[in-house]
């Protein structure tokens, strides 16, 4: 099976709902999702918010927060994955933040990522230096928002 399909089977087997804030990649974590058949059982909706003022107005997190520190950050995936559940109505939310190159943003050089889950359980953020092209960090980002999700809500059966 594949990460989406894990992922979306831990979650139907808890009887959860996801939610998806992305940013860096643009749409390929809830396309990674949808292209599970059944997916619609479990995944409600996605937020692609590519531009930093969005992640304050359509995912709540704190203005304050991206003017101190810019969307390049653990806080805020953290803040994105918890709006991802309000916003959208879930229980989970997963989401991604970074920079995929190839020129730096506030700073941080390409390859900079946070992904992040939210549950009823909590919140993690992992935080990476990933290398490759920009496609390749974008993949990779997938990978690894999927992987966190799997680890955190725990894989089927």
């Amino acid at each position: 099976m594949s990460l989406a399909a894990d992922l979306l089977a831990a979650l139907g087997a808890r009887g959860w709902s996801l939610g998806v804030a992305e940013s860096l990649t643009g749409g390929l974590v809830s396309s990674a999702l949808v292209d599970v058949p059944g997916a619609s059982t479990v995944l409600r909706g996605a937020v692609v918010a590519y531009a930093t003022d969005l992640k304050g107005t359509l995912l709540d997190v704190d203005p304050a927060l991206l003017a101190a520190r810019g969307a390049v950050d653990p806080d805020v995936a953290r803040a994105m994955a918890v709006g991802a559940c309000r916003r959208l109505g879930t229980d989970v939310g997963l989401a991604t933040t970074g920079v995929a190159g190839p020129d730096p943003q506030d700073g941080h050089p390409p390859g900079t990522v946070h992904v992040a889950v939210a549950t009823p359980e909590g919140t993690r953020v992992r935080s990476l230096q990933l290398v490759g092209s920009r496609a390749a960090v974008r993949a990779q980002t997938v990978d690894a928002v999927l992987a966190l999700g799997v680890e955190f809500v725990g894989r089927p059966g």
